[in-house]
């Protein structure tokens, strides 16, 4: 079994949509091994993205992200990184295909409703960030 991180935003957060969100990736057979919720500050928000640090896009990402909670879930099931970033669709909800999370629940581009690891970066310090206990379950 594989583990992925799933992270909704302050904008599905403010709208209620929690429940559904999670519901539906238990319905496509994601198991929920791991769930927190919490606020990050500014440090916090860029150390977990410092992936993207220098981009143009990275101040106003910092923003939203300490914007409000996210709900940090730790999924698994097999090939589980490739099929949730499928099931998400794309970044931007008006390029998603439809029934997909962030066509669903996104509104723009930065208010997409869920950050789902990305399989070619660091899946495991994405996971740590929030389930430090994961390190050692791996």
């Amino acid at each position: 079994m594989e583990q992925t991180l799933l992270l909704i935003k302050p904008d599905a957060v403010r709208r209620h949509r929690i429940g559904e969100i999670l519901a539906r990736l238990e319905q496509a057979g994601f198991a929920i091994t791991g769930l927190v919720m919490r606020r990050l500050n500014r440090s916090q928000a860029e150390q977990f993205y410092a992936i993207h640090k220098g981009k143009e896009f990275f101040p106003s990402l910092v923003e939203f992200i300490t914007s409000g909670p996210v709900v940090a879930s730790r999924l698994e099931a097999e090939d589980v990184r490739s099929r949730v970033r499928q099931f998400i669709g794309p970044t931007d909800p008006a390029q998603a295909r439809p029934g997909t999370i962030r066509a669903v629940f996104g509104t723009s581009i930065r208010m997409n409703a869920v950050h789902a690891s990305n399989p070619e970066e660091d899946v495991e310090k994405e996971l740590s960030f929030f389930f430090p206990e994961s390190q050692q379950e791996s």
